[in-house]
């Protein structure tokens, strides 16, 4: 059968379908990417005349993705669509409110090639696992979760399918940098993540159950694969915890200089790195780690985000990391429920203190099923509706702070005055002026090109490539022109365009790495 996948443009290429159709392939079915924005679609769509098209997104994204249901049904009225992601697992409801066939709750691998091959038999496919459908009294079934995929079944499957999102969209392919995974699920109970939902909501799998790692082996086998193929120059882990277990890291630190060669950037858990973590890391050529800082206040940091992390633990990650010359990232969390500005200026003045390189920030969205979003209703914090959620977690947050603008400009403007201290002074009153939120904005994107054009000054300078291509303004030039077109793009042609921007996002640094 053929299978057709329906994506939105994002900053790098998604590791999700490329997953999906290696099982779809191993079991037969032939499959295809659409990416959109595209003029042409439609005609696209008929072209591959699909049995099943397939969605995946996050809330925010979820109204978007029906709208384009109901399009395809007007073109394809008989083509199953199948929508997945974190939204249709946590809100299956919402099947409800469009022409999609079903949703798929979880893990997708198993599921899909179930439903596929059930459709392809003419079978029933009412009890297929993992699958939501209508019910004739007007309400949803949930049918019971398959169980995890284990980490051999993972291996088994193979390697990422790129072709398909490669050849559907080459500007994947030509990125220098690309993304790899080496784990599935994480250990942690952060409450703003999926991951403790589906681990305990979706599944009731145990930590050890649901944290599962790749070995190193099949780890440097893909990216030697990817590397024969396409244009790999840097290698960016999407890990929520890189640093995971200390025998793997060893593996893999003596195995990767050698046999791979390539910088990398990673995520690190604060609360488990040691300093010889870092040792290993900088053997085997990282350039750049991120650790989660989410917020300096105990309180927060812990009962509110549940990141079990000490302030001593996140300032000595960050000193070996500094101390070794590797790049220091921060990822912080700003509009937890209950917190105040001044609680987010201590924030402010951790990273400062802590000698930031790469500040990365997110305004936090409650998202469904969520424990934080629970813990935000149970304080009483009104929030905007789902269909009001950002498509953006840097652009605002959907609780309904008293003072909500004071926390989008301080968001704005922390990263810049992480670099540029000298400037905190008077950031108390420029985050009250609400007039100027649309100038934080642009300059806030502005910087954000800035920090990225540096790290890409780290991996060609790493690599030797000092031509006028890989100067950093020069990058930064080109960077910001190419946005700048498309928005002009934009505003002339509106809003059928909006999405082009994605397109020139590929070198974007934060890529929501604890909800992606």
């Amino acid at each position: 059968m053929r299978v057709l996948f329906i994506i939105e443009f994002l900053p790098q290429e998604m590791l999700g379908p490329m997953y999906l159709s290696t099982a779809l392939k191993n079991a037969g079915h032939d499959t295809k990417a659409l990416f959109l924005p595209d003029k042409e679609w439609v005609e696209k769509l008929k072209e591959y005349a699909p049995d099943v098209i397939g969605m995946s997104y996050t809330t925010g994204m979820h109204q978007y993705f029906m709208d384009i249901t109901r399009q395809v049904k007007q073109h394809l009225p008989d083509v199953f669509v199948l929508h997945g992601g974190s939204h249709p697992t946590f809100v299956p409801e919402f099947l409800l409110e469009g022409p999609a066939d079903a949703f798929c709750r979880g893990e997708g691998e198993t599921a899909i090639v179930e439903l596929v091959r059930r459709i392809e038999a003419g079978e029933d496919i009412s009890d297929c696992p993992n699958m939501v459908f209508r019910t004739e009294d007007g309400g949803v079934r949930q049918n019971p979760q398959a169980p995890l995929i284990t980490t051999e079944e993972l291996e088994a499957i193979g390697f990422p399918d790129r072709d398909v999102i490669y050849d559907a969209a080459p500007l994947y392919a030509e990125s220098h940098r690309k993304v790899f995974v080496s784990m599935r699920g994480c250990p942690m109970d952060c409450t703003f993540c999926f991951h403790h939902a589906w681990r305990r909501k979706v599944y009731g799998a145990n930590k050890v159950e649901y944290t599962r790692k790749r070995s190193v082996q099949h780890m440097i086998d893909e990216v030697k694969a990817v590397r024969e193929k396409y244009p790999l120059r840097m290698v960016h882990f999407l890990d929520d915890i890189f640093n995971l277990k200390m025998s793997w890291l060893e593996e893999f630190a003596e195995r990767w200089p050698k046999e791979v060669g390539l910088p990398f950037d990673c995520i690190l858990m604060a609360n488990m790195v040691q300093k010889k973590h870092i040792d290993l890391l900088k053997k085997a050529g990282c350039i750049y780690a991120r650790i989660a800082f989410e917020a300096a206040n105990d309180h927060i940091r812990n009962q509110v985000y549940k990141k079990n992390t000490t302030r001593k633990q996140l300032v000595n990650a960050s000193n070996w990391i500094k101390d070794a010359g590797i790049r220091l990232g921060s990822l912080n969390m700003i509009g937890a429920p209950g917190s105040t500005i001044e609680d987010e200026f201590e924030t402010l003045q951790m990273n400062i203190d802590c000698r930031v390189d790469h500040p990365l920030a997110s305004l936090l969205q409650p998202y469904p099923m969520t424990d934080i979003n629970e813990m935000t209703e149970g304080m009483g914090y009104a929030t905007d509706k789902w269909d009001k959620f950002s498509t953006k977690f840097n652009r605002t947050t959907p609780i309904s702070f008293d003072n909500r603008h004071e926390f989008e400009n301080f968001h704005k403007l922390f990263p810049i005055v992480t670099r540029n201290a000298w400037m905190a002074p008077s950031m108390r009153k420029l985050i009250r002026m609400k007039w100027l939120s649309p100038l934080f904005t642009v300059i806030y994107m502005l910087h954000s090109e800035i920090l990225v054009s540096e790290q890409n000054k780290l991996y060609n300078r790493a690599q030797g490539h000092t031509g006028i291509k890989n100067w950093l303004w020069w990058d930064f030039t080109k960077r910001v022109a190419i946005k700048g077109s498309i928005r002009v793009y934009e505003a002339i042609f509106g809003k059928i365009s909006q999405r082009l921007a994605a397109v020139a996002k590929m070198n974007d640094e934060r890529t929501i790495a604890h909800m992606d």
